[in-house]
């Protein structure tokens, strides 16, 4: 994949207002696709104009290319056809306004486990102003609904599992680490216990990546010795900044 992703810098120009692109260059994304398959290219071209090419090259889970394979790879606006030289899929028709195939939304096979996704120039010399990539919802990377800068600023991760608490003679604490994924030191913990008890307390915190460690203390005067319970673990993701 590395060879396949810098092999065509020296047909990239910068200009005033973008990327002057040569005929045989492109430029995209690389994204990881075990588990999103779909997504959609919107380009823009200096002054508007109509030009390029949707191009992909899909990869094993081994970062080797999957040359000419069936379903690998469909378009919603234009035939891919196979470039047994680049190793690429390449839309079959320039992207225009007049051929409402400007927007394109890919699908990716379920071998795809990563791809290079974006625009070739292939009929001419392309001046891209930007390049986006979007992807549905449900495939957005878990970091992303924590960013301090999205509305979503927090996300919250739980933990349910069964916990018989040992006897508990008055004043005494056992402890119970649960693994959290995500979990990170100085984020939000808190547990509740399904039970009707008011004997004791819970405390928790992250104390480690993916750890979180929860205290119960009797608080009474009396032995506790309480039947096994749903454990509840909830884990809200800091705000930075």
């Amino acid at each position: 994949m590395a060879a396949l992703s810098w092999n065509g810098l020296n047909g990239i120009t910068p200009t005033a207002r973008g990327l002057l692109l040569n005929s045989n260059r492109g430029i995209g994304f690389v994204v990881q696709t075990t588990h999103a398959k779909e997504f959609a290219l919107a380009h823009w071209l200096v002054g508007g104009a109509d030009g390029g090419r949707l191009c992909l090259r899909c990869f094993d889970g081994a970062g080797s290319v999957r040359e000419n394979i069936a379903g690998d790879a469909l378009a919603s606006g234009t035939t891919l056809q196979w470039a047994p030289t680049s190793k690429t899929w390449q839309a079959g028709a320039v992207m225009q306004e007049s051929d409402l195939n400007r927007r394109q939304t890919v699908r990716l096979g379920p071998e795809v486990a990563s791809a290079q996704i974006g625009i070739i120039g292939f009929d001419g010399q392309i001046e891209l102003e930007a390049l986006r990539l979007y992807g549905l919802p449900e495939d957005a990377p878990a970091i992303l609904s924590g960013c301090p800068a999205l509305p979503a600023g927090g996300r919250t991760l739980m933990f349910s599992a069964s916990w018989d608490l040992p006897s508990m003679p008055p004043g005494t604490t056992t402890n119970a680490d649960v693994t959290v994924p995500g979990a990170r030191r100085g984020d939000f913990s808190d547990a509740s216990l399904d039970t009707s008890s008011i004997a004791f307390v819970l405390d928790c915190h992250v104390w480690s990546n993916d750890k979180v460690r929860v205290t119960a203390r009797n608080v009474s005067l009396s032995t506790v010795d309480l039947p096994a319970a749903a454990l509840h673990v909830q884990v809200v993701k800091r705000r930075v900044g």
